[in-house]
């Protein structure tokens, strides 16, 4: 099944974990995202994140790569449960778009046993999230 959201972050914090020349930077991210649409819920993510060009000015100039792991909790089209994502991802041109990977064993609830892929993209002005999954 195919099913879509929109999604926002509800906290953000960034923080430079190691030293690197400029333009270049090395951060630490813990972020909570609320979803709405055929996913209700939230999701709790970790990212480790590599800015080839970091603007201190105009963080959305800027040009960076990033992993992760989240952690999804809610309703998925009426379904109860939780499940967890690899992430991989770039921003550039003030877009994020990240490529996610279902973890097999990671569904709890309604979502036991649940795989699949999703892609997240995300602007300053809009961030769309779909999911293909099997249960």
């Amino acid at each position: 099944m195919s099913l879509t959201a929109t999604f926002m972050p509800a906290r953000w914090d960034e923080k430079p974990y190691c030293e690197l020349p400029q333009p270049m930077r090395m951060t630490k991210a813990s972020i909570e995202f609320t979803f709405a649409g055929q996913f209700e819920g939230k999701a709790q993510t970790e990212y480790i994140m590599f800015y080839k060009e970091f603007d201190s000015k105009d963080p959305h100039r800027s040009t960076a790569t990033y992993v992760g792991i989240t952690r999804y909790s809610g309703t998925l089209n009426g379904k109860s449960g939780t499940f967890v994502t690899e992430d991989r991802g770039t921003f550039e041109g003030g877009e994020a778009r990240t490529v996610s990977t279902i973890l097999d064993g990671s569904g709890t609830g309604d979502l036991k046993g649940i795989k699949g892929t999703a892609v997240g993209t995300s602007t300053q002005k809009t961030s769309e999230f779909t999911l293909d999954c099997t249960l």
